[in-house]
């Protein structure tokens, strides 16, 4: 059995003499030379994604004015900004709205504006008090004169997502983007056998304090990412079928660029950021190997009906990434067209670009402080309202509408 160690592999990247590629470029490796050379021949795999993660934000800290103030509301080019922390300390949402209202710029918007060398109108409030009189303030900013300035993101990375489809005989707007009616398109949100985490998928490699590249910077993983759901079913390979595993990252928004880091509309439903993110990942041992050298074919998803409004989609099968990326998947007898939220493209760009660093020793891997859970199960919000009953008995009639009242997930097969 051959076993490397994180020391052995950060020496020889100090060295300048590690082996690394990227996930794609193993998957040919592993088949033409076997598991047990490509494990001796490979030190660093490098994996990516870059994809809409709403759940990102940044910190913000604006320094003190004079006379100092205590602010209680924030906006930034008319985009509410979370002032509940301290005086001068905001957090803006990447989905948070200018105060409009309108669909058109939101808090994405004003992070990739930082990041671009923009200036920021900030506006803030407070009720005064003795230490801190002042009550309004109104003034210019740029990244460069703010204090601190770093995403924190509650929820990016997701290993694995459900694609999307819509039975009912409406177009669909979601953050899965648009959803034609009566199952006209699939959409669906991953790289796939270059992604992160299903390149590890039993999270072996990546754990708090992991360092990552993200929006162009360095960062780390902070912690488990909300929504954190790793017992979903796997396949016989060990990957998750649908979303799973999330991550918590933080990354200093003073190094990043926009090249990936893009803020984005949905149309007809809201803001987001399209984030860069890649993870260098070590090959310890014989099993890492034959866990980064996972295929499309080989990564299962949902596809879930968006048509039914319900927490629980109806599932109507399961269907590989091979599948999807080709373009059309049979769906309910016919050939459905599928399409990506995700850009491999710069996904690639970004592995590749991990791969330089690391080859440059710009990059040395970190072991994770501390592992991730592998077995938490998120819990579920109940509620008890006239809009639950309205919704469960709309859930009944669009049952009966698309014909999977009483259906398991396997009869309901693509």
């Amino acid at each position: 059995m051959v076993r490397k160690s994180y020391e052995e592999i950060n020496a020889k990247i100090k060295r300048g003499e590690a082996v690394v590629i990227t996930a794609e470029e193993v998957i040919e490796l592993v088949e033409t030379e076997g598991l047990k050379k490509a494990t001796q021949q490979v030190d660093v795999v490098t994996t990516a994604t870059f994809a809409p993660m709403c759940s990102s934000g940044a910190f913000l800290n604006f320094g003190h004015s004079d006379p100092p103030m205590r602010m209680t509301q924030v906006e930034l080019n008319g985009v509410p900004a979370y002032a509940g922390i301290a005086s001068v300390d905001a957090y803006i949402g990447a989905t948070e709205l200018g105060s409009s209202g309108e669909l058109t710029y939101g808090g994405a918007h004003v992070i990739q504006d930082l990041v671009d060398g923009k200036t920021i109108r900030l506006k803030a409030k407070s009720y005064g008090t003795d230490c801190y009189p002042r009550t309004s303030l109104e003034t210019d900013i740029t990244l460069d004169k703010l204090n601190q300035a770093y995403l924190f993101n509650p929820r990016n990375v997701y290993q694995n997502y459900g694609a999307a489809t819509n039975s009912s005989d409406r177009t669909l707007h979601t953050y899965m983007g648009r959803l034609r009616p009566k199952f006209g398109n699939v959409t669906y949100c991953s790289a796939g056998e270059l992604s992160p985490l299903l390149n590890d998928p039993y999270l072996r490699t990546i754990g708090i304090g992991t360092r990552v590249f993200i929006g162009g910077a360095q960062g780390f993983v902070a912690w488990e990412g909300t929504q954190h759901n790793p017992s979903k079913p796997r396949s016989a390979n060990g990957v998750p079928v649908g979303g799973a595993a999330t991550l918590a990252l933080i990354g200093d928004l003073k190094q990043m660029s926009s090249r990936f880091l893009r803020a984005s509309v949905m149309p007809h439903y809201g803001v987001t950021l399209f984030l860069g993110v890649g993870i260098p990942i070590p090959i310890l041992d014989e099993e890492m190997m034959r866990f980064v050298a996972v295929r499309n074919r080989d990564i299962w998803t949902e596809i879930y009906d968006y048509g039914v409004p319900r927490r629980e989609r109806p599932s109507l099968g399961r269907v590989n990434y091979e599948q999807l990326r080709s373009g059309s998947i049979t769906l309910q007898g016919r050939q459905v067209p599928t399409s990506s939220l995700s850009s491999l493209a710069r996904a690639r760009a970004i592995a590749q670009l991990l791969k330089e660093w690391v080859q440059a020793g710009e990059f040395a891997l970190q072991p994770p402080v501390q592992q991730l859970p592998t077995d938490a199960t998120p819990q579920i919000l109940q509620t008890a309202d006239k809009e639950d009953r309205a919704h469960a008995t709309g859930l009944s009639q669009a049952d009966a509408a698309a014909g999977l009242a009483g259906l398991s997930s396997t009869d309901r097969g693509i």
